[in-house]
Parts: structure tokens; sequence; C-alpha cells
């Protein structure tokens, strides 16, 4: 039985759009104890199930804050990118919104190499003592301004995140499978494509819908953040 509180939860991720899953074609077999019924060939998702699946990673995440744990925000699908980078940067949250890099925790020293070009170039660039000619600057920008776009969000991480926050665990199999290779703990937002078993705290919800995944990442972080002060 719900209490109220969590009935206007449920309410509002309704009215979002969180309890449309996939079609039932594409219904992972282990996410199917988070689906209330198919109507019309579509997976409706139990937003109970939802709202406390919610609660849970709302108060790990506070714990997490209060622990100083390091973080990490993944979500490169369309309807989560431009909020995570948008969100994170303003939170000071390491994060990635462009693509998950091939070994960004298993190749965790190559990657930070390119960090520091990443950093090293951009003080070149601003540098008053430049001795780079004016060709040479061209190239060196726009060198920095592909190397911002894949390291950007990562260039103040100096070790591996503690705890791994993902929209959508199908698109960014990848990092879930070197995050569960270093036993660090993933905080997603997981649709009925995928398998929400594997996933320390899975919040079921549809993650093909902006407002849902800014509502449940804003929900998600807050504690953390707040916490962290």
């Amino acid at each position: 039985m719900l209490n109220q509180t969590q009935t206007k939860e449920v309410e509002k991720l309704f009215e979002l759009g969180a309890h449309l899953g996939h079609r039932k074609s594409k219904l992972h077999p282990k996410a199917k104890k988070n689906v209330y019924q198919i109507i019309n060939g579509t997976s409706v998702i139990d937003l109970t199930n939802t709202v406390t699946q919610l609660e849970g990673a709302k108060k790990y995440m506070k714990q997490c804050g209060k622990d100083g744990a390091k973080i990490m925000v993944v979500g490169t699908k369309k309807t989560a990118a431009p909020f995570v980078k948008e969100y994170c940067s303003t939170h000071n949250i390491p994060y990635v919104s462009t693509k998950w890099l091939p070994g960004l925790l298993t190749n965790f020293k190559t990657i930070m190499n390119n960090v520091k070009k990443l950093k090293d170039n951009k003080e070149e660039i601003d540098s008053e003592q430049s001795t780079l000619v004016k060709h040479e600057k061209t190239k060196l920008q726009k060198d920095t301004a592909k190397l911002e776009r894949l390291y950007g969000g990562i260039a103040n991480i100096t070790e591996r995140p503690e705890i791994i926050v993902i929209i959508d665990t199908k698109k960014e199999k990848n990092a879930v499978k070197e995050a569960q290779s270093y036993n660090i703990p993933i905080v997603a937002v997981v649709d009925t494509n995928s398998n929400p078993e594997n996933i320390e705290y899975p919040v079921m919800a549809n993650d093909d819908a902006s407002e849902v995944v800014e509502y449940l990442l804003t929900e998600i972080l807050t504690p953390y953040i707040e916490a962290s002060k």
C-alpha cells in the first residue's frame, strides 16, 4: 500500500510518460516483474515498483554524498546527453555525454594521458608567452576542440569513479561491463528492454522521453549533491 507521498510520485511519473516501456517483442525476460501489463503490444511499467526503486536509489546516493564518494554520470543518447552535460557541468560532476570511450575504466591511465593533453593544450592556447604562429594555433585549437568533445566531461577526474549513474543500460552496455569488472556499483534508469537484475540500483522507467530522464536524473543526483555540501 502506497502512502500519500508515493502516490503523488506515481502520478507525477505517469504524467511524464515514465510508464511507457518498449514493445512486447523487445521486453527483456528479467524485466517482466516490473511490467504492470501489456496494452496494444506495449509494455506498461508498474510505477509503484519504480517509486520504490527511486527511493532506494536516492537513499543510496545521499549516503554516497555523505561519504564523499566520487561519481560519474553516463548518458549519451539524444534524450539524455544535453541535460547530462548541462546539469553535471553546473554541479561539477564528471560526466560522459558524447560517447563512452573504450577502456575509460579498464585503460584508465591512457585516458588520463589524453585528459592531460587537453589541459596542456588549453594552457598553451591561453598562454601570453605562447610562441605559436597563427596556423599552429589554429591547428591546436581544432585538436583541442576534438579532445574537449571527448574528454571535457571528465577533465577534472584523477581516479576511477566509485559509483556510476547511467541512463539506458542497454545503450551504455560497455560502461556497464567496465564498471562491473571493477565492482563499481551502478545506479541506472533502466527500460523494459534491459536486464535490471545485473544493476545494483535500477530505476525502471521510459528512458526514451527526455522529460522522464531529466526528472529522474535530478531526483537521483540531488540527494548526493546536497549531502556532499
